[in-house]
């Protein structure tokens, strides 16, 4: 049974950074990919991030570029170091996991989602 936790939200002040990670179990991650989403209280949840297990490769919705990186290590745990961070960033970000060899930023094609953590970003 695959299983992702997340950890790593809190409060932040406007400027500041948070890594947030999600830890991955229950399976071998090599053909998944590995997304991040966020969704802010009355809005729809969106992309943020993926990352494919196998090629480490990265891609980025355009409002993060340049200021979040998504990364893992060898114990199946995928990070999000956030910098910069804006009082726009606040949501609850989900960590998810989809079987798939071709980038995935459509949440309604993943399969697995963790708890969510909440991020807040203060002014």
């Amino acid at each position: 049974q695959v299983r992702l936790v997340e950890s790593g939200g809190g409060l932040v002040q406007a400027g500041g950074s948070l890594r947030l990670s999600c830890a991955a179990s229950g399976r071998t991650f090599s053909t998944y990919i590995m997304g991040w989403f966020r969704q802010a209280p009355g809005k729809e949840r969106e992309f943020v991030a993926a990352y494919k297990w196998i090629s480490t490769m990265t891609y980025y919705a355009d409002f993060v570029k340049g200021r979040f990186a998504i990364s893992r290590d060898n114990a199946n745990t995928v990070y999000l170091q956030m910098n910069s961070l804006k009082p726009e960033d606040t949501a609850v970000y989900y960590c998810a996991a989809v079987s798939s060899t071709v980038p995935v930023t459509s949440a309604n094609e993943y399969q697995y989602w963790g708890q969510g953590t909440q991020v807040t970003v203060s002014s």
